[in-house]
C-alpha cells in the first residue's frame, strides 16, 4: 500500500527531454567515472530514450498525444540535444541505440505550429550531416546514423547540404562496401538524395553533370557487382524520365560513352538489368536530334538490337512495355532507311 501511495509521477515531456539532456551531458564530460557510476547512468538513459518513443510512437495501448509530442520536439531542439546523443550514440547499448534513432527519426517529421523545428535546427547545425555521412564507414554505427541521415534529407536544405558537399561523392565507394547491409542502406539513402528534391537535384545535375555522371558510370554501371550494376540502372531510369531533368537526360543521350555502357547492360545475362536498361535506351533512341555518331553505332548495331528486341519480353504481360520496345525498333528501322536513302 505503501509503495502505491508513493508512487512516483510520471515525468512532463518537458522533464524528460531535460533529464535526457543532463545524462548525455554528464556523460560526455565524465568519460573517466567508475565502471558502476557509468553503467547505472547508461541504464537511466536506456530507459529515457525508452520513454521518449513512447511520447512519440504511442506505448502499445494508446496513440501519441499531439501536445506531448510537440512540447517534447520543442524541448529538444531549444538546446544541443540532438547534438549530444549524436555524439554519445556510439557508448550506448544496442536497444539504447534503435530506440535514439527511432526517436530522432520521428522528430524530423514533427510539426510544431505548422513549423517543422527540426530543420530550422539542423539548417543552424549542419554539420551534424558531416558525422552522420561519415558514420557509414563505422560498421557498428551505419545503419544507426544512415537511417538518422536519411529522416535529415526529407528536408530540402538538408538534402541540398549533403549534394553540395565533398561527401557526395562518398556514396559511390559507401554502395560497394563489403558489408551488404552497410552497403544497401547507404544505396537507399543516396537514391533518397537523388529523387526526392526535383528542383534541388536538377540544379544540382546541370551544375555537376561531368563528374557525376563519370563516376556514376565507371563506379556503379560498369561495376563488377551485380547488385551494384541492377541498383544503379533502375536509378538512373528514374533520374532521367523524370521531367525535371529533361535537359540533363537530353546531355546524357547524346554521348556516344553512355550509349555504348547500355548497349553493354542490355546484353545482361539478368532480365532484370536488361529491362531496366531498355527503358534508359528508348531515350536514345526517342531522341528527336541524335548526333551522328549516336546514329552510326545505332545503325551499325542495328540487326543486332533487332534480333534481341525480338525476344525481349517481362516476365508479365505489360502493354506499355510492349508498345515502347515497338517504337524503338521502328525509330532504328527508320535509321537504317534514312542511312540507305
Amino acid at each position: 500500500m505503501k509503495g502505491l501511495l508513493f508512487k512516483s509521477k510520471p515525468k512532463t515531456p518537458v522533464e524528460l527531454v531535460r533529464q535526457t539532456r543532463d545524462l548525455l551531458i554528464y556523460t560526455q564530460r565524465n568519460s573517466d567515472i567508475r565502471e558502476s557510476k557509468r553503467e547505472e547512468k547508461m541504464m537511466e538513459l536506456s530507459k529515457t530514450m525508452r520513454d521518449l518513443k513512447c511520447v512519440l510512437y504511442g506505448n502499445g495501448q494508446s496513440e501519441p498525444v499531439s501536445d506531448a509530442c510537440s512540447q517534447l520536439t520543442q524541448e529538444f531542439f531549444r538546446e544541443d540535444t540532438l547534438r549530444l546523443l549524436i555524439n554519445i550514440l556510439p557508448k550506448l547499448n544496442l536497444e539504447a541505440r534503435k530506440d535514439a534513432t527511432q526517436v530522432v527519426a520521428n522528430l524530423q517529421r514533427q510539426q510544431v505550429q505548422s513549423r517543422l523545428i527540426a530543420c530550422h535546427y539542423l539548417e543552424a547545425n549542419i554539420d551534424l550531416m558531416d558525422i552522420l555521412v561519415t558514420g557509414y564507414e563505422n560498421t557498428e554505427m551505419a545503419l544507426h546514423y544512415g537511417t538518422m541521415l536519411r529522416e535529415c534529407i526529407r528536408h530540402q536544405s538538408v538534402a541540398r547540404y549533403v549534394l553540395e558537399s565533398e561527401h557526395v561523392k562518398k556514396f559511390f565507394d559507401y554502395i560497394q562496401l563489403p558489408n551488404f547491409d552497410i552497403a544497401a542502406d547507404a544505396a537507399a539513402t543516396f537514391k533518397e538524395l537523388l529523387t526526392r528534391h526535383k528542383s534541388t537535384l536538377a540544379e544540382f545535375l546541370s551544375k555537376n553533370y561531368d563528374w557525376f555522371f563519370a563516376e556514376y558510370n565507371s563506379k556503379l554501371l560498369e561495376s563488377s557487382n551485380y547488385i551494384t550494376r541492377r541498383q544503379a540502372i533502375k536509378l538512373l531510369g528514374d533520374i532521367l524520365l523524370d521531367r525535371s531533368n529533361a535537359s540533363v537526360m537530353t546531355r546524357y543521350v547524346s554521348s556516344r560513352d553512355n550509349l555504348r555502357i547500355l548497349m553493354n547492360l542490355l546484353r545482361e545475362s539478368s532480365k532484370s538489368i536488361q529491362i531496366e536498361a531498355f527503358h534508359v535506351f528508348k531515350l536514345f533512341a526517342a531522341n528527336k536530334n541524335k548526333p551522328s555518331d549516336i546514329i552510326s553505332i545505332l545503325v551499325a548495331n542495328r540487326s543486332k538490337l533487332l534480333r534481341l528486341f525480338a525476344d525481349f519480353k517481362t516476365d508479365k504481360e505489360d502493354e506499355q512495355f510492349e508498345a515502347d520496345k515497338a517504337q524503338v525498333v521502328k525509330e532504328i528501322a527508320a535509321l537504317e532507311t534514312k542511312e540507305l536513302s
